[in-house]
């Protein structure tokens, strides 16, 4: 009875802890809710409504009917329309579109060939040199294989709105052309995206701690007595784990080429912006935390909190493309999203600053941003 006793009194005393510990037992409540909402909500393998663009080269009727036949699919949406196919390449290079369809000027030719046409598209049919043909092609960005195998379902996808007949099946209805990674290679798409995954966590982790560590280790008074500033002290936190960052970032990069032969066709200056200015907005995240959590162990649960929706929201496990609109919402507002879309663009696609300034100048806004709110938050905690 006695032991029994001591039991409940050391169980009264938690509970009565973990009640005053109100960021600890929010995080209780919160992390197994988050990870529900995102594995039943946002994340979805079945991707709709892929941004692509299209080009139709044959101007006619028909070409605005395959076009909306194959729009009522909702596999995509055309949202870019070019006159020539350089311009549809360099907006999937440059990732404002997934895909590009390219309805070439015979198109007429090409759909006779497979049954009759409708009486109000009626054309000629085709001769027997044009019965191997494709009716029309796509361009996919095969860096995201989930993105490329569902753009490969359309492949022998049936004309019903154009024929009378069924499509002949012997050959496909579009031919595609996979860009950037030919062969499919998950790894591909992977190692880029674990970049900005183990930058998230570690960068993190090690500032999220930052002024909890100095207040743990009795180094407050000392910081309050001295001459510098809190922005000074922000800045000065940081800069020693933006050369860790760097190594890790060469260390990823490096063995993904040596062990997986990941190609980087990118430039390497805007390989190196792109990271240096993630690196400061993470290290910045993680003061703004660390100027909130009142323990270490607060500060990690922080970091999940963060690092969860970073690995399941930011495109690197599942297709951006696929998530309802209010899960896209929160995936913009994160760090790892900005990156890891850019440094795909810079590793897979070889774009350049100019591809990618849209995102660089949301990371650099956010490290600004970031600094400043920890260096106020600093401040007031110190009055």
């Amino acid at each position: 009875m006695n032991a029994l006793r001591r039991i409940l009194a050391i169980l009264a005393k938690e509970l009565l802890q973990l009640r005053r510990d109100r960021i600890t037992l929010a995080m209780v409540i919160m992390i197994p809710l988050i990870q529900l909402v995102l594995f039943g909500f946002a994340i979805n393998t079945n991707v709709r409504h892929i941004p692509a663009a299209l080009v139709d080269q044959s101007g006619s009727a028909l070409g605005r009917v395959l076009a909306q036949t194959v729009e009522a699919t909702q596999v995509v949406r055309f949202t870019e329309r070019y006159t020539d196919i350089p311009a549809a390449e360099d907006a999937i290079r440059e990732g404002r579109v997934r895909a590009a369809l390219i309805i070439p000027p015979d198109l007429a030719q090409r759909v006779a060939r497979s049954g009759s046409v409708r009486p109000d598209l009626a054309t000629p049919r085709a001769t027997d040199q044009e019965t191997s043909r494709p009716v029309a092609q796509w361009l996919v960005d095969a860096s995201d294989t989930v993105i490329a195998g569902t753009i490969k379902g359309l492949r022998g996808m049936p004309l019903a709105a154009l024929l009378r007949q069924p499509v002949n099946r012997t050959t496909p209805t579009f031919a595609i052309a996979l860009l950037f990674n030919p062969a499919q290679r998950t790894v591909v798409n992977i190692v880029p995206g674990l970049v900005g995954i183990i930058l998230t966590m570690t960068m993190i982790m090690f500032t999220s701690a930052a002024i909890v560590r100095e207040r743990e280790r009795g180094n407050m008074e000392m910081l309050i007595n001295t001459p510098v500033r809190p922005i000074e002290l922000m800045i000065g936190k940081i800069l020693p784990y933006v050369a860790i960052g760097l190594v890790q970032a060469g260390i990823i990069l490096g063995l993904g080429r040596l062990l997986f032969a990941v190609p980087l066709h990118g430039s390497l200056l805007a390989l190196a912006c792109l990271t240096l200015v993630f690196i400061g907005a993470s290290l910045a995240l993680g003061l703004v935390l660390s100027t909130i959590a009142k323990s270490q162990l607060q500060a990690t649960q922080m970091t999940i909190f963060i690092l969860l929706p970073s690995i399941l929201l930011s495109g690197f496990m599942f297709p951006y493309e696929g998530m309802p609109r209010a899960a896209q919402t929160i995936a913009e507002a994160l760090p790892a999203t900005h990156f890891i879309r850019a440094i795909r663009a810079v590793l897979l696609r070889d774009a350049g600053l100019e591809d990618i300034q849209e995102d660089a100048l949301w990371l650099l806004g956010f490290m600004l941003i970031g600094l400043l709110v920890a260096s106020l938050r600093f401040k007031k905690r110190l009055d």
